[in-house]
């Protein structure tokens, strides 16, 4: 998946770093993000020293321009703490952060995909959201603090479940309707207040497809911070009758489909394809 890193594991604990030279920045404007794509589509971060040249004409947010992020292996990570501007260099642009999903980079888009969770986080914590003062960043933790009333903001992240249903030897799958990604999937929802995850699997597919379940049983999670999210995958069985009962707001379709004939692959990306495979190679859990 995403998050299998090729040489080693994420250490996101918050540093008081300065950014160097050959740091990464990620630097974001609008709902994109700042890399360079080459000719065999390999992507790129540009690194402090770009930055440090390109943002001088950039407006950023008050306090510090950069911000420490994490460390991949022995590369840091930064932000770029504002909107970013153009670049200098016409071999950077900007790309759609939705659509940096892809094995070839997947050390980058995982890389982006944290940043941006992050970055969406600094943004909306300026000022605090119980009496509005402006926040200021705690010198030891990843969090921020409010000076008048001392209120603490951490990082938000949603829990939601990744649910494959099945049914012998088929799945559900299903299409999102009313978005632009429109490849299938599996059926997925946002844990609510006071609800466990597996109440959640249980409510969603009621919800989305009209149907109950059975053995409910936990596969595996994935941060997914495009979308500032924890998914956590689930098989479970049907309960009952199989007829599926949509619902249009939601969902453009919901299909069964016979695991030897399964319209997803796995893209070496999302949690959700990988639980296809599982599934279509008779492996997951029982």
């Amino acid at each position: 998946m995403l998050q299998d890193l090729a040489f080693g594991h994420l250490d996101n604990q918050y540093r008081d770093h300065q950014p160097r030279g050959e740091d990464v920045v990620v630097c974001i404007r609008g709902g994109s993000i700042l890399v360079r794509r080459d000719r065999n589509d390999v992507l790129t971060l540009p690194d402090f020293a770009r930055v440090s040249v390109w943002s001088r004409r950039w407006t950023c947010w008050p306090g510090q321009p950069f911000r420490y992020a994490f460390t991949m292996q022995n590369m840091r990570f930064f932000l770029w703490m504002g909107e970013s501007g153009e670049p200098e260099d016409p071999s950077f642009a900007y790309e759609p952060a939705s659509g940096l999903r892809q094995a070839i980079s997947r050390d980058v888009c995982f890389a982006a995909m944290t940043a941006w969770h992050l970055y969406c986080w600094y943004r909306d914590s300026r000022f605090c959201g119980r009496c509005g003062t402006a926040t200021l960043h705690d010198g030891k933790e990843r969090m921020m603090r409010c000076p008048a009333c001392g209120n603490m903001i951490f990082p938000r992240i949603a829990p939601a479940c990744i649910i494959a249903l099945t049914h012998g030897d088929k799945l559900i799958l299903s299409k999102y309707a009313n978005r632009s990604y429109t490849r299938y999937g599996l059926l997925a929802g946002f844990v609510e207040i006071g609800e466990t995850a597996e109440e959640c699997v249980a409510r969603e597919v009621m919800e989305e497809v009209g149907l109950r379940v059975k053995n409910i049983r936990y596969y595996k999670s994935q941060p997914w911070g495009i979308a500032g999210n924890l998914s956590i995958g689930y098989f479970c069985d049907l309960d009952g009758d199989d007829r599926v009962t949509l619902d249009e707001t939601e969902l453009a379709s919901a299909e069964w489909f016979d695991r030897r004939a399964l319209p997803a692959q796995d893209d070496g990306i999302s949690l959700t394809r990988e639980m296809i495979r599982v599934f279509g190679e008779g492996k997951e859990p029982k």
